[in-house]
């Protein structure tokens, strides 16, 4: 046990400042106080504010993709400033440097997606204008329903609803786990995520640290929660072997159960109208299974499913 007097932190740990990054940061610092019995004084959160917050009227990939939420985290990471960063795994790019590492994924919440503005998709007006940044959510929707139309629609929960309260867009998504870390799981309809299959690794909370710091890495490990880790591993290895880009929509749900995976998946044309769906279930320590099911989606795509895929190097 630490004295409750100590003035220096075990472990700093860096966060973006919005309100959710804030949320899962201290859900992070309470699971690592519980886990050592530490007091809450133990851990030190340390937010800095990522270039993907300042930029909100273009979309991500545009100006830099999933990059824009990590770079500053990473280079205070360099630097050593703090010990380690609380990310949304599903905003950290797959290929990461070899200098971090992943070192614990949180017992993976929610991962739906909820529609706010109308109780279905099948229930939005005719013609709805919905608000949505993401390809994957753009995407599904025009192909359950191409007579609507999307418009961009980037910033935190709260600027989202605010814009939809003020009738800029009629329905807009966000996912169910910030809902609810925000308490705000009350808000919108949940998708069923059968039928509108949700991000890669979305409601997982990732903690990353320096790949050759074996203190924080040795502290971080009784955080990592192996059936969530089995999960995310399978969806960011798909998307990996998908070779996706920021404008790919890619769509993929992974369960686990008594050492096995099922993983489904969905890639589609930029306007939702040409989609290939796909699934597989394997063992979990079956690296390769992921990119075989890649492998077989692309074989059935379209080309206009392929023109938003990068070439295969």
């Amino acid at each position: 046990m630490l004295d409750e007097t100590m003035t220096q932190p075990e472990l700093r740990l860096g966060t973006r400042r919005s309100p959710l990054a804030m949320v899962q940061a201290e859900e992070a610092r309470q699971r690592l106080c519980e886990a050592h019995g530490w007091p809450q004084s133990a851990v030190e959160l340390v937010p800095v504010v990522a270039s993907g917050d300042k930029i909100q009227d273009r979309p991500l990939a545009e100006i830099g993709g999933k990059a824009l939420w990590t770079k500053e985290l990473d280079v205070w990471l360099a630097e050593g400033r703090i010990d380690a960063s609380v990310h949304s795994l599903k905003d950290v790019e797959t290929v990461r440097p070899e200098s971090l590492v992943l070192a614990a994924i949180l017992p993976r919440a929610d991962k739906r997606d909820r529609l706010i503005g109308a109780p279905s998709i099948a229930d939005l007006p005719q013609g709805a204008v919905v608000g949505t940044s993401a390809p994957r959510r753009a995407a599904q929707l025009l192909n359950h329903r191409p007579d609507c139309s999307v418009v961009m629609f980037r910033g935190n929960v709260a600027s989202r609803l605010g814009k939809l309260e003020a009738g800029e867009v009629d329905a807009t998504f966000l996912a169910a786990a910030g809902l609810a870390r925000l308490g705000e799981d009350d808000v919108g309809h949940p998708l069923n995520a059968e039928d509108w299959l949700p991000a890669p690794s979305q409601g997982a909370i990732a903690l990353e640290c320096r790949t050759d710091d074996e203190r924080t890495r040795a502290l971080l490990a009784p955080l990592d929660h192996m059936p969530s880790r089995a999960e995310v591993s399978a969806e960011r290895a798909l998307l990996l072997a998908l070779n996706g880009t920021c404008h790919s929509p890619i769509a993929t749900l992974c369960s686990y159960a008594d050492s096995k995976l099922h993983l489904r998946a969905a890639i589609l044309s930029e306007d939702g109208a040409d989609r290939v769906d796909g699934e597989a279930r394997f063992a979990a320590e079956d690296d390769a299974a992921p990119a075989r099911l890649a492998a077989q989606l692309l074989e059935r795509a379209s080309p206009a499913i392929c023109a938003v895929f990068d070439p295969a190097p």
